[in-house]
């Protein structure tokens, strides 16, 4: 993984909405709770700025992260995230420990590449539909990916790439296909497009349909 992400993080004994609203005002920080492992939950804030500044990255959201926290590093990875619902800026981060010796689940994006050079597009005139754009994976904190390429370059007229069709990394298994055959959904396919009625065609119809409207 070639990101790195550190956020600077503070214990908070506050609780509560009041709590919470004045942190947001008056610190511009973002409260949050920190859970998991061996260590019982605990309540947090992180500075706004620095966290919205990491949320514009993409591995932000599928990479382990390094909380700076009372004078100690701690591994954690971001597990849910609450935005205001019409400015959009986080309100409350939940954050998940980890350690290297435990595996964790968590959703990585899915990055098609080589679509515009695809046999199936540039050859035989067909078009790309995508059914996912992130998959939950499993694996130890090292190997968790930033995200899983999906190279359509190969891929044909009613080609259909399933789950069992994605190239993981070492150490890295999909939730989905450790539930059986009958959960290994298409991720991707090649069509042909579908091709709209003209504006003639169209009116042709409307014709046809008055006309049997007068019989």
């Amino acid at each position: 993984m070639s990101n790195e992400f550190q956020l600077n993080a503070e214990s908070r004994s506050d609780t509560g909405k009041g709590a919470s609203r004045r942190l947001r005002r008056l610190q511009e920080r973002v409260p949050g709770i920190l859970y998991g492992g061996e260590a019982e939950p605990q309540m947090i804030s992180v500075e706004l700025r620095e966290l919205k500044k990491a949320l514009e990255n993409e591995a932000f959201y599928s990479h382990i992260l390094t909380l700076k926290l009372d004078g100690a590093n701690v591994q954690a990875v971001l597990r849910d995230m609450q935005r205001h619902p019409a400015k959009g800026h986080p309100l409350h981060v939940d954050l998940l420990r980890v350690d290297k010796t435990h595996k964790i689940t968590m959703n990585v994006p899915l990055h098609f590449i080589n679509e515009e050079s695809s046999i199936g597009v540039k050859k035989q005139g067909g078009e790309i539909q995508h059914n996912y754009a992130e998959v939950e994976v499993s694996c130890l904190p090292q190997h968790l990916p930033e995200f899983i390429e999906v190279d359509m370059a190969n891929a044909e007229l009613d080609t259909v790439i399933h789950l069992s069709d994605l190239k993981l990394p070492k150490g890295v298994e999909l939730t989905q296909l450790a539930l059986g055959e009958d959960h290994d959904q298409p991720v991707a396919a090649v069509h042909q497009p579908k091709v709209r009625a003209s504006a003639d065609d169209e009116a042709d119809e409307a014709a046809g349909e008055e006309a049997s409207g007068e019989e």
